[in-house]
């Protein structure tokens, strides 16, 4: 039979969902030509293995792994790209999308009216009851609202996960796609221009089946990324934007800590001729280094949730390397501010030009060799 339709699942630590997720897809799909492409983040409870275990005895099933990089909507752009049928569909892989409503998406493509299919939590006939989630309903209620401002297009649930579209449709636009957040259809939605027939479906939501849920702390700000992405990404890349966010309120601990150090122990230095300004440098090299530590704990945990360093080990290391990549841009940081100070300049003016000169650094350098690669 010619392939008619690929089913691209994300997974990130799903290996107890998968092998019952293929058995319900071949259930759901019977007759129909179709593969599955399961495209894993490195899992480290083996998904992959599982899926390339899976795929020893069922050649429908193949699996992307992808080392070194993170995130649902990329991981699915990835997935899309990899198959080689006329119609893909995105689904997560912990049974909370129902795979008994693909034959009826793919048919509603196939005939030619419309170019993409969704299901929503919150149209007419649908459930979120099982899901046993009310604060998270209320959330993406929310969401919703936003995103379909974003996008122009009214529908009752653009948050949704679970959609198909024709392949076509998809890699005319993949280059234009962020992959930044998690709600990929989002994404499409506010990218491609031509506007598109589409047709809903109501899901009854379940509860995930195994495991626990990814969408952890940085949803709302992964949201909100990706919000900014499609609004002005195209200006400022969205992850220096991030980087100088953080770098802002890095300046508001910077100024909190120097002021202290100032007030505390300014009038007790002498060194040489310069007691004040002993206790300038003193105050701004603190300043800088506690600074640095907290816009390495939120640069960690949000600029580069997709790489994010995790355990002991590697966040300590993380954190020494964002140190040192950023030593040059310290000493830029602490000789610029000294030199205006000692001619004349109020400290806290020149603390921030000393801040801004070594930012571009700190953002080049810490890119690659903190949360990149050698």
């Amino acid at each position: 039979m010619t392939l008619r339709l690929g089913v691209v699942l994300p997974t990130y630590n799903e290996r107890g969902n998968l092998r019952s997720m293929i058995e319900r897809l071949d259930a759901a799909l019977a007759g129909i030509a179709w593969e599955a492409i399961v495209v894993d983040d490195n899992s480290p409870d083996g998904t992959a293995d599982e899926a390339r275990s899976i795929a020893q005895d069922d050649p429908r099933v193949r699996v992307i792994q992808r080392i070194g990089r993170r995130g649902l909507s990329s991981a699915a752009i990835e997935g899309m790209c990899a198959t080689a049928a006329p119609v893909v569909a995105v689904m997560d892989a912990d049974h909370q999308h129902d795979p008994a409503l693909l034959p009826g998406m793919l048919a509603a493509l196939e005939g030619g009216a419309f170019d993409l299919a969704y299901a929503s939590r919150f149209a007419e006939g649908a459930s979120t009851e099982a899901w046993g989630r009310p604060d998270r309903v209320k959330a993406s209620g929310l969401a919703n609202r936003i995103a379909n401002k974003v996008t122009g297009v009214e529908l009752t649930d653009p948050m949704s996960g679970y959609f198909m579209l024709r392949s076509q449709v998809l890699r005319a636009d993949a280059h234009r796609l962020s992959g930044v957040g998690f709600k990929i259809l989002l994404d499409i939605l506010a990218t491609v221009d031509a506007p598109l027939r589409i047709k809903e479906f109501p899901l009854n939501f379940a509860a995930r089946a195994d495991g626990e849920s990814k969408l952890d702390r940085t949803v709302v700000f992964e949201f909100l990324v990706g919000l900014y992405d499609k609004w002005l990404g195209r200006w400022i890349p969205t992850r220096f934007a991030l980087f100088g966010t953080i770098g802002a309120f890095g300046v508001v601990v910077h100024m909190a800590v120097l002021a202290l150090v100032l007030n505390l122990f300014g009038a007790s230095f002498a060194v040489s001729h310069y007691p004040k300004e002993a206790a300038f440098i003193t105050g701004q090299t603190l300043a800088a280094l506690v600074a640095m530590t907290f816009n390495f704990v939120l640069n960690n945990e949000l600029t580069y949730a997709d790489k994010r360093l995790r355990g002991f080990g590697p966040v300590l290391t993380g954190w020494a390397r964002f140190l040192l990549t950023c030593a040059f841009g310290l000493l830029a940081n602490i000789g610029a501010a000294t030199a205006l100070v000692r001619i004349g300049f109020n400290p806290y003016p020149a603390a921030i030009v000393g801040i801004v000169l070594g930012s571009v650094w700190n953002f080049a350098l810490s890119s690659k060799f903190v949360w990149g690669k050698y």
